[in-house]
C-alpha cells in the first residue's frame, strides 16, 4: 500500500455569523437563549488523500475553501470537526514572511524560520548557502527586515521556504512572485522537488501550471469536493462550474439593468468587496454602485483568460456638471497600475449632466490579463471653471481571478501566432 503523506477526513470549519458586533457578546455571555449567529460553512464534511511523492492540486473559485484547507493543514487553523493526518515536515508558502520578524536582519529570521519548521542550527547552517544565493539580496541579508523593499523581503522568504528542504511542500499562489527571472527559478526549484519524489500540494488560479506540474486534482466548490481526478478532466469541470455557478445567481440582462437582484441588493451585493475601501472626493457625483460581468452577463469576480468581460459602474449625479469623466483602473496586488482607461481617453462626451440624474458606465473589453489576481478602482472627475476636481474615487474597490490555461510573460498575452518553418 502506498504510503499516506496527507490525510484529511470529515473537515469541516464553521464560522459564526453575527449581524452586529452586540448580538456576539451576548451570545458568547449567555445572556439571551436564542441564538443570534449563522453558521457559515468555509469548509464541509472535506475528504482527500495526499500520496507519498504525489503532486495534488486544489482548484474552485473564490470562497470555495482552497485557503482555508491548506491553512489547516499547515496547522495556521484548527477544524471545528475532522481531523488531519501529516506523515512528513512540512514547508509553508501561504503568506510569505507571515513569521518573519521586521525587527531582525535577514539572517537572524532565517534561524527563526528554519527553527519554526523543526531544523536544528546545523540543519539550518547547512541550506544558508543556498538560501543566500537563491534570495540574491546581496549584504542587505545583514540589514532588519524593516529596511528592505517588499521585492526583497518576498525573495528571502520564498527562499527561506523553499531551500530548507521539507518532505512535504504546501504552496498557496506563491509561485508568481518577483520579477520574471526570480519565477522562472521558483518554477526550476519547483521541478526539482517534483523529480526528487517530494509530496506537494499546490493551489493555484493559473490552470496551466495546475495542468503542467499536477499528477491529480480536488475541485472545491463552496467548501465541498465536488470531484477529484485527472488534472484535464478537473480543469474542464472546473470551467463548466464556472458557468454552472453563474446561471444559479439566476441574472439575465434584464434584471442586471435593474441594479438589484431578486432580494433587492444592489449588484456589489453579489460581488467579493475590499473590507478597506479607500474612497475620497468632493461628492458632486457618486459612484454607488458597481458590476463586474462575464461574457454571459453574470456578475462575478472569477473570469476565464480570453473571454469577454464588463464592468458596469452606477453614478449619482448631485450638482450639474459638464463632461465628468468616468474611470476604470486595473492594478496588481502589489498596487502596480496594469491598465485602465476612462471616457477622456477613448473621446468620449458624456455631455451636461443634471442634478438627480443617473449614469450607467459600461466599460467592455477582451481579457488578456495573465492568470492571477488583481484590483478594481474606479472615479468619476472633471473640470468645474477650467480647475480640475474628483468627484468620487474608489480605489481597490473589488478584485478579479483570471483563471488561465496558458500564461505568457508579462502582465498580459500579446496572443502571438508562431510559426517554426523548415529551411
Amino acid at each position: 500500500m502506498e504510503e499516506i503523506a496527507i490525510s484529511v477526513e470529515h473537515v469541516s470549519k464553521i464560522y459564526k455569523l453575527y449581524d452586529k458586533p452586540t448580538d456576539r457578546m451576548k451570545e458568547s455571555l449567555g445572556l439571551t437563549r436564542k441564538k443570534l449567529s449563522k453558521d457559515h460553512y468555509a469548509l464541509n464534511d472535506l475528504n482527500f488523500q495526499v500520496k507519498r511523492g504525489e503532486t495534488v492540486g486544489i482548484i474552485g473559485t473564490n470562497g470555495a475553501g482552497k485557503s482555508t484547507i491548506l491553512k489547516i493543514i499547515t496547522g495556521v487553523l484548527n477544524p471545528t470537526s475532522g481531523a488531519v493526518n501529516i506523515n512528513g515536515r512540512i514547508s509553508a508558502l501561504l503568506e510569505l514572511g507571515a513569521g518573519f520578524n521586521m525587527e531582525y536582519t535577514g539572517i537572524e529570521n532565517i534561524y527563526l524560520n528554519g527553527t519554526m519548521i523543526g531544523f536544528s542550527k546545523e540543519e539550518i547552517d547547512a541550506k544558508m548557502d543556498d538560501i543566500l544565493k537563491f534570495a540574491d539580496i546581496g549584504d542587505f541579508v545583514y540589514q532588519p527586515c524593516k529596511t528592505y523593499s517588499s521585492g526583497m523581503f518576498v525573495r528571502l522568504a520564498f527562499a527561506v521556504a523553499i531551500n530548507i528542504e521539507p518532505e512535504i511542500l504546501i504552496v498557496d499562489e506563491a509561485l508568481s512572485v518577483g520579477d520574471v527571472f526570480f519565477q522562472a527559478k521558483c518554477y526550476k526549484k519547483f521541478e526539482e522537488f517534483k523529480k526528487a519524489g517530494k509530496t506537494i500540494l499546490f493551489v493555484s488560479h493559473d490552470l496551466s501550471s495546475i495542468s503542467k506540474y499536477c499528477d491529480r486534482v480536488v475541485l472545491l466548490n463552496q467548501g465541498t469536493k465536488l470531484a477529484e481526478g485527472a488534472p484535464k478532466e478537473m480543469v474542464d469541470m472546473y470551467k463548466k462550474v464556472l458557468v454552472h455557478q453563474l446561471d444559479e445567481e439566476n441574472m439575465n440582462d434584464e434584471e442586471t439593468e435593474s441594479f438589484e437582484n431578486e432580494s433587492g441588493e444592489l449588484w456589489k451585493a453579489e460581488l467579493e468587496l475590499n473590507p478597506d475601501i479607500q474612497e475620497y472626493g468632493e461628492k458632486q457625483a457618486e459612484i454607488v454602485d458597481i458590476a463586474v460581468m462575464d461574457e454571459n452577463g453574470h456578475i462575478t469576480n472569477v473570469l476565464e483568460k480570453g473571454s469577454t468581460f464588463s464592468v458596469k459602474m452606477k453614478v449619482e449625479i448631485k450638482s450639474e456638471l459638464n463632461d465628468p469623466i468616468f474611470a476604470l483602473t486595473i492594478k496588481n496586488l502589489q498596487g502596480t497600475d496594469i491598465t485602465g482607461t476612462n471616457t477622456f481617453y477613448e473621446g468620449i462626451d458624456t455631455g451636461t449632466i443634471k442634478a438627480g440624474e443617473t449614469r450607467v458606465i459600461t466599460f467592455k473589453q477582451r481579457l488578456d490579463l495573465q492568470g492571477g489576481s488583481y484590483l478594481l478602482s474606479f472615479g468619476c472627475t472633471g473640470y468645474i471653471a477650467g480647475e480640475f476636481h474628483v468627484f468620487h474615487r474608489l480605489y481597490d474597490f473589488c478584485n478579479i481571478s483570471v483563471v488561465s490555461n496558458k500564461n505568457t510573460v508579462g502582465f498580459y498575452d500579446m496572443n502571438s501566432e508562431i510559426n517554426v518553418s523548415k529551411i
